[in-house]
């Protein structure tokens, strides 16, 4: 697969940019829209759990919108890559029809779209610490460790949901349930800290637990992903084999997309 993005690096990138500038170009503001939603969304619950419910950040000396952000910011980058993955071959049915086209690529193109969004939202977060005076550390830099894990993790989960989504259409809609439901079952909102010790690892079970805590220790605690070993080997152990779950399916099922496209 390296290779072959290698390969078609140049290819890659120009539709990367045209699916990017293509979702609004019809709009007024133009990519402006893109980053709406995501800022409001964290200005609306940072106001709602702040100043409505008077709640503050679990770590000591941290503002709260700069602690909510950093878990914010990672799951709006899952969230969004993984519905674009998904959705990746029935938008890119033409292609899928071509012989000559590779669709294992599709789902990159998608990917690399949502992270051009990303990475102004990471930019953002600097921006909320220097304008907070939080200070960073240079355990900042695994922000891009913890970034490509979240990109395995969404490539896996979506080849496995982008080609059994051609076979069964309500997938969209059960993923955008599931996705709803783990806004809220990742400890994003909430710090998995409140949890009982004994229960804790139900919490970490939760592969997308593994990014956000890691953004939050890139940002705010300063603690390197090779402090947690057995956390590390976990989630590393359930991308891999969901990365070849994924492949798997996509593989069996890649000579029937054309047909019922």
């Amino acid at each position: 697969m390296i290779a072959m993005i290698k390969r078609n690096k140049e290819m890659i990138w120009d539709l990367a940019v045209n699916d990017f500038s293509t979702k609004y170009a019809g709009s007024a503001f133009g990519i402006f829209w893109a980053f709406v939603q995501p800022v409001i969304t964290i200005l609306m619950y940072w106001c709602v759990f702040e100043f409505g419910l008077k709640s503050t950040p679990p770590v000591q000396d941290v503002s709260y919108i700069f602690w909510f952000a950093t878990g914010m910011v990672p799951w709006f980058f899952f969230s969004d890559a993984l519905n674009a993955v998904t959705n990746c071959l029935i938008e890119y049915g033409y292609l899928v029809k071509k012989v000559v086209f590779d669709i294992e690529l599709l789902p990159v193109i998608k990917i690399l779209s949502a992270l051009f969004i990303h990475l102004v939202f990471i930019g953002l977060l600097f921006l909320i610490a220097f304008a907070n005076g939080e200070p960073l550390t240079a355990s900042v830099v695994q922000v891009l460790y913890y970034l490509f894990c979240a990109t395995v993790l969404v490539y896996a989960f979506g080849k496995f949901t982008s080609a059994i989504i051609l076979f069964f259409r309500d997938l969209g809609q059960i993923v955008n349930i599931v996705l709803q439901i783990g806004l809220w079952a990742t400890p994003i909102i909430w710090s998995y800290v409140i949890v009982p010790p004994k229960y804790q690892w139900v919490v970490k079970l939760n592969p997308v637990f593994y990014v956000i805590e890691g953004y939050r220790d890139s940002f705010i605690t300063n603690q390197w992903f090779f402090e947690q070993p057995l956390l590390t080997a976990y989630f590393w152990g359930f991308a891999l084999s969901m990365l070849w779950i994924g492949n798997t399916v996509f593989k069996r099922m890649r000579p029937h997309f054309a047909d019922v496209l």
